[in-house]
């Protein structure tokens, strides 16, 4: 099978789709490219016409976790309406589903994060739906006025603590949803303005 030449149509997307399963039921230490080859079906050779070694992979890897995520918290920013709390509360589940679904990839797309620029401004593109919604908390009187950047990470940090939570087993995944409306309650009774 190795000896197979490139046949894949769009062998990139296919090579990052296959990794994403990979990193998914495995973990990252289980993936090559070599093997990747083989489960998409070309030869080994075939994927550094992409991604030259491992770590570029991963990059590229991380980069579109970044673009998926992005993707998924403004489809339920959006999903919500106009309402400030229904979107705190649908984005805010959004992210946790994400990490707790892909924790691994999660992992990968953090750390590649502090060592590539295009990561960082995938990660910045993500995240900018949780600074919008943070920007019109604090326009509506929602939330007290501030860096936004640091009310979203107080947010960001809260929803990664649930999702942490999930993902180690010392909470059951089927207690997301009511972390999720409990922290955000939380969230939003601390942070309010003085009336």
């Amino acid at each position: 099978m190795s000896d197979r030449p490139y046949h894949h149509g769009n062998l990139r997307a296919a090579l990052l789709a296959q990794a994403e399963r990979t990193v998914r039921e495995r973990g990252v230490q289980d993936l090559s490219l070599r093997e990747l080859a083989r489960e998409v079906g070309v030869s080994h050779g075939a994927p550094r016409r992409h991604f030259p070694d491992r770590q570029a992979l991963l990059d590229a890897l991380a980069e579109a976790g970044f673009e998926r995520l992005g993707t998924e918290l403004r489809s339920a920013f959006d999903r919500a309406g106009d309402d400030f709390e229904a979107r705190l509360r649908s984005t805010a589940a959004a992210y946790v589903r994400f990490a707790t679904r892909d924790a691994a990839l999660l992992e990968l797309m953090f750390a590649g994060k502090h060592r590539e620029r295009s990561l960082q401004e995938a990660a910045e593109r993500a995240f900018s739906v949780i600074l919008e919604l943070i920007e019109q908390g604090q326009a509506e009187g929602a939330l007290e006025a501030g860096e936004a950047d640091r009310v979203g990470l107080v947010l960001f940090a809260t929803v990664q603590g649930i999702a942490a939570l999930v993902t180690s087993g010392m909470v059951s995944a089927e207690r997301l949803d009511e972390l999720v409306a409990d922290a955000t309650t939380h969230f939003l009774r601390g942070s309010r303005t003085a009336a």
